[in-house]
């Protein structure tokens, strides 16, 4: 691929928010756009992912942004001209206690404000939509049937393939190893394949977005912490249609439309990582919650299991915007929910980059909002 030492904007990371957001940019006319991934496409946190899509959040601006990218997934086949692997079989949420059910009906009541139907369900409810489910011991439960999931690869390659039609370039097996400044001012990267002059440097490195940032002299407060997940071989459908997920009991479990089920659990202690691995000890109690939950999947083998890394920040919100050294941007810090936000986070930030009124106002997003203790704590997150 023809290297080129100029570019309108370059973007850092090969993964769904970064592709996504070459995308939207070369749709609103910037033709220069490159993207520097220094592995392969995907082969970070969006090819390690759940792939869930919800809209049943705690807080206004995560709403906004649920259901927005819930409106582009529903119609980015026919947009791409590619298969994104979308299934729309909804969340089903478990809450364990009285308090625990009380805030989802208090998030419900915003999430129906802002025109998400999401809804309580009885008991025999939740089995007619999740057949194998044993959950008696549940308080209750709520439910949105436009979430689901789609397939990371299939939604990033669709992004990158329509991207490159419109003339982005993406460098794999190409590192970012600085941020060039002059006058306060992004105006380049260094890469392993040499430097490249930019009007504009896009962070979207995920878990290790924090080190991008450190090259500019920016402080983020992101971190990388390691979560697994695993997947068992085909059974038969039916078992779990829905992503059935709780806060409380600490687990997302869903069945892929070939019959495999994943899922997975946030780590003990929430400790920060940079480094991916994986551990008997997530196996053995992951299977166990399975098991409790889902008692048809006792038996079954696992055939696979893996490790990615969320981008956290300390409120669970991401950070889009400018930084401190002009023209050096962010899209980050989507604490687990990159894949399911990045079709809207990437269009939005686009938009503000090409002169249009962006269709979600992300200014609150802003990393400052932490020094200024003005955070957006999101609260239906494990």
């Amino acid at each position: 691929m023809e290297w080129k030492n100029r570019a309108d904007a370059v973007i850092i990371g090969g993964g769904i928010l970064g592709i996504a957001t070459a995308y939207y940019l070369a749709k609103m006319g910037m033709r220069d756009v490159v993207i520097l991934e220094r592995g392969t496409v995907c082969c970070g946190s969006t090819g390690r992912c759940g792939a869930g899509i919800r809209a049943q959040w705690g807080t206004e601006m995560n709403c906004r942004l649920a259901i927005a990218t819930i409106g582009i997934f529903e119609h980015l086949e026919d947009e791409l001209g590619m298969s994104i692997g979308l299934n729309q079989c909804g969340y089903l949420l478990v809450a364990y206690s009285a308090q625990e059910l009380a805030n989802l009906r208090s998030y419900m009541k915003l999430q129906n404000e802002l025109g998400i139907e999401s809804r309580t369900v009885s008991l025999d409810e939740a089995r007619e939509i999740c057949p194998a489910l044993d959950a008696g011991d549940a308080e209750g439960f709520t439910y949105h049937a436009r979430d689901g999931h789609a397939d990371p690869f299939l939604t990033t390659y669709a992004f990158l393939e329509a991207a490159k039609g419109m003339g982005v370039v993406c460098h794999r097996k190409t590192e970012c190893t600085g941020i060039r400044i002059k006058y306060d001012a992004a105006v380049g990267v260094s890469t392993s394949k040499g430097d490249i002059d930019a009007g504009i440097v896009i962070n979207c490195a995920g878990g290790y977005a924090s080190q991008v940032a450190a090259m500019a002299g920016v402080d983020l407060p992101n971190w990388g912490e390691r979560h697994e997940i695993m997947i068992t071989e085909p059974v038969e459908p039916g078992i779990c249609p829905p992503m059935l997920m709780s806060f409380s009991g600490n687990y997302y479990i869903q069945q892929r439309p070939h019959g495999s089920i994943i899922c997975g659990m946030s780590p003990a202690g929430h400790h920060h990582s940079a480094e991916c691995g994986t551990t008997w000890q997530f196996i053995t109690r992951m299977s166990r919650v399975l098991n409790r939950l889902l008692p048809a999947t006792r038996d079954i083998r696992v055939v696979r299991h893996w490790s990615g890394l969320y981008d956290m920040t300390p409120d669970g919100s991401p950070i889009i915007g400018e930084t401190d050294v002009k023209n050096f941007y962010h899209s980050t810090g989507y604490s687990g929910h990159g894949f399911m936000l990045a079709p809207i986070a990437g269009k939005i930030l686009a938009q503000h980059l090409t002169g249009t009124q962006p269709d979600i106002d992300f200014s609150p997003l802003d990393y400052r909002r932490f020094a200024r203790g003005e955070l957006i704590t999101e609260p239906n997150i494990t």
